[in-house]
């Protein structure tokens, strides 16, 4: 690629101008057996009462961090979620108001731990919605969540994410689930069983599961002093 050398430096140069950092998250959660991501109804133009990912800008005494978890609690009610920088979505007619540049963060979140508010001050609604079934979003929304989604399959077979999506609790079953649904294939009961113990991720919690059945299967949780461990996990 040929860069074209610029000689006006200078901050009023008009190639600076109408520029703004903006930050775009993509929460997802399992439902129904199925991927969701949040989204929400705008308020305002563009796309006004159209669905799009939450977001907003960065202000200039935020980090990035910071704006994607404000921005979050803002337009949604959720705080205290995992997030990772994903991506960065630089476009320039991506936004028809002027250069918008977006730094994108995946976000993960229990099922059982969703509250979400259904309107503030900038949006019109909030819902899941299942993820193969989400199409015409906002701006580049559709490209931000095709890559979080390979994001999301790509880090959930080498590190323990898993664990922000799954409950304080959980069988070998319910685990190995969630992980056929996020990357759309089978695994053998056993094999999964036997890797996942071998890794050392998890304890029983000495509790059981009630059930019908004659074998009720034991409770399960990540270790607490594990954070984000890299490490292959299929």
């Amino acid at each position: 690629m040929k860069f074209e050398r610029r000689i006006n430096m200078n901050v009023d140069n008009p190639l600076y101008e109408n520029q703004m950092i903006s930050v775009d998250i993509v929460t997802f959660t399992i439902e129904n057996g199925l991927v969701k991501v949040l989204l929400v109804k705008r308020k305002e133009k563009p796309y006004s009462e159209g669905w799009s990912l939450p977001g907003g800008r960065c202000y200039n005494n935020e980090t990035m961090e910071y704006a994607a978890s404000r921005e979050l609690k803002e337009k949604t009610g959720l705080e205290d979620l995992y997030l990772k920088q994903f991506g960065v979505f630089s476009e320039p007619k991506r936004d028809i108001r002027f250069r918008n540049i977006s730094i994108a963060y995946l976000a993960l979140i229990d099922n059982n731990k969703v509250k979400v508010f259904q309107q503030t001050s900038k949006t019109l609604d909030a819902k899941w919605e299942n993820v193969q079934s989400i199409t015409n979003l906002a701006f580049d929304h559709n490209e931000i969540l095709a890559k979080a989604v390979q994001n999301l399959r790509q880090e959930i077979v080498k590190s323990n994410i898993v664990k922000f999506i799954m409950p304080d609790a959980f069988t070998l079953p319910e685990l190995q689930n969630v992980y056929e649904i996020i990357l759309d294939k089978k695994f053998d009961r056993r094999n999964f069983r036997k890797k996942f113990l071998d890794l050392g991720l998890i304890v029983t919690t000495g509790e059981k599961k009630e059930t019908v059945r004659y074998r009720k299967p034991n409770f399960y949780k990540f270790i607490d002093d594990i954070d984000q461990k890299e490490t292959e996990i299929f």
